[in-house]
């Protein structure tokens, strides 16, 4: 099941490159590429990592919205993701986000609902000194809970609460722009909540790092790598780290893709869960 949320996790990623091209020229409001794209979670940001960033190209006084779909294929499972995003000042961005993880090996899905809020707190991702920061929260609600119950996991609810940093550097290394982030979350999820959250390991709230890295070869493309730490609390089987590297293509302001190699390790005790990811977003 883990497995086909890192599927998911590939779309999310593709959406984090679109978000890196972004520093750019545009000829009004936010530069292109700074929307980003919208994660496997449904907040602005890469593909497996939320980002400080708020998407959609939203300025002061201005609303965003975008809809997203993402999709994740790797050797065990299937992850699709649908999600909607309204943005409001460069300031607050709140999400929706419905997820589906078919298992291929064992017949039958999971899925799982997820309701965020992002606030800027501080900074600025292109001008200034001081690195973007925001604050987010995401509310997961699992609605196929009979399968997570039975391997272990305490509860069907969880509340993942997050701070991000980001920061671009448009004259950076070998003279291209160059964008990061860094993002410290509290969890209990398992597989990102597909599994349900808390475990017979773990009950306990973690602190989780996850981070984002990507080059913008020219204004419309984006390459970078993802890193995600995952909490472990589970008796059944071991819950490991993802990883990928995405390439992000970034046309104009309304449309935004996203392709990239997941590498999920072992997700429910089935070794070996990489493939591909895609995600494709549309912004208004």
């Amino acid at each position: 099941m883990i497995k086909l949320y890192s599927n998911f996790l590939v779309s999310g990623v593709l959406a984090s490159t679109i978000l890196l091209c972004p520093i750019a020229y545009a000829d009004n409001g936010k530069l292109l590429g700074t929307g980003a794209v919208t994660s496997i979670e449904g907040a602005g940001g890469g593909g497996i990592v939320p980002w400080a960033t708020t998407a959609s190209y939203a300025e002061k006084g201005e609303w965003g919205f975008t809809v997203n779909g993402n999709f994740a294929d790797v050797d065990d499972f299937q992850l699709g993701v649908q999600s909607l995003n309204a943005t409001y000042g460069n300031r607050i961005e709140v999400s929706y986000a419905q997820q589906r993880l078919g298992l291929n090996t064992i017949g039958g899905d999971l899925k799982q609902e997820i309701y965020g809020l992002k606030v800027r707190v501080a900074g600025d991702v292109i001008y200034g000194d001081l690195p973007q920061l925001s604050v987010g929260v995401q509310h997961k609600r699992n609605t196929t809970f009979a399968l997570p119950e039975a391997v272990g996991a305490t509860d069907d609810t969880g509340t993942d609460v997050y701070v991000s940093a980001a920061k671009a550097w448009l004259a950076g290394p070998f003279a291209r722009t160059w964008v990061a982030n860094l993002t410290l979350r509290a969890t209990k999820a398992n597989q990102l909540g597909l599994l349900g959250f808390g475990g017979d390991k773990n009950d306990d709230y973690e602190a989780m790092a996850e981070a984002s890295l990507g080059m913008f070869i020219n204004r419309h493309w984006l390459v970078g790598a993802e890193y995600r730490q995952k909490p472990d609390n589970l008796g059944f089987a071991q819950e490991y780290d993802w990883r990928d590297v995405f390439v992000g293509w970034f046309p104009n302001k309304s449309v935004a893709v996203v392709v990239a190699y997941v590498d999920l390790k072992s997700i429910a005790g089935l070794p070996d869960q990489s493939g591909a990811y895609a995600s494709v977003q549309i912004s208004f």
